[in-house]
C-alpha cells in the first residue's frame, strides 16, 4: 500500500533496514530490500537517505538507543547510596538477557564501523553518551573504562555463547570503580582472587 502523506515513512524506513539487517546481515542491505520491507516505493529509500551508509548510521542511531537510554535514565545509578556495579551488572544482564536478535543487531551494526568509517562518529557518540551518564557516579577515565569492561562483556557472551554471569561483572565493575582493587572480599571470591 503506498501512502501519498506518510509522515512516518523515513521512521518505517529505518525500522525496515533494522528488520533487514536483522535478517541478513548488512551484506544483504540494499535500497530495493529496504524499500521492499517497508512496503515503500524504491525511491522512497533513496530520498531520504542517498546511500545505503546514510541508512545504517540511522539505524545504528536507533539501535543503540535501548542499553543507552536504560543508563541514563537509571534512578539507582543517580542515586550516591546505590550500588552502581550492581546497578551495572543488572541492567546489562536484563539488555543481554532479551531479545538476543536485538543485542546482535546493535553489536553487528556497531562492528560494522571497522568497515564503514561513515558509522564511527554514531559509535563514539554513543560511547561518549554512555560515558557522561556513567561519570554521574565516577571519573570520566573510570567511566571510560567501565564502558570498555561491559563492551567485552557483551561481545564474550554474543561470540562465545557463553551464559551472562552477573555476579561476574558486578565483581570487576566495582574493582574498576574502586580504581583496581576491592575491599569486598565476596568479589574477591567470586573471582578465584
Amino acid at each position: 500500500m503506498v501512502r501519498r502523506h506518510d509522515p512516518e515513512r523515513r521512521r518505517r524506513i529505518i525500522d525496515a533496514a533494522i528488520r533487514v539487517v536483522g535478517r541478513r546481515g548488512i551484506a544483504g542491505l540494499s535500497h530495493r530490500t529496504v524499500a521492499a520491507e517497508a512496503q515503500v516505493p524504491l525511491g522512497s529509500t533513496t530520498y531520504h537517505f542517498a546511500s545505503l551508509d546514510e541508512l545504517l548510521v540511522a539505524a545504528l542511531r536507533q539501535a543503540n538507543e535501548g542499553f543507552a537510554a536504560a543508563v541514563r535514565d537509571s534512578a539507582v545509578l543517580a542515586d550516591p547510596r546505590s550500588d552502581p556495579a550492581g546497578e551495572l551488572a543488572r541492567l546489562l544482564g536484563e539488555w543481554l538477557g532479551g531479545e538476543r536478535s536485538g543485542v546482535e543487531l546493535e553489536y553487528e551494526l556497531y562492528l560494522a564501523a571497522l568497515r564503514r568509517p561513515a558509522l564511527r562518529p554514531v559509535v563514539a557518540e554513543w560511547t561518549e553518551g554512555v560515558t557522561e551518564a556513567l561519570a554521574r557516579r565516577s571519573d570520566p577515565v573510570t567511566a571510560r573504562a567501565l564502558v570498555a569492561f561491559m563492551d567485552g562483556i557483551c561481545l564474550q557472551v554474543l561470540l562465545t555463547d557463553t551464559a551472562y554471569d552477573e555476579e561476574y561483572t558486578r565483581a570487576m565493575l566495582a574493582r574498576i570503580l574502586a580504581g583496581g582493587t576491592t575491599a569486598d572480599p565476596d568479589a574477591d571470591a567470586a573471582t578465584g582472587t
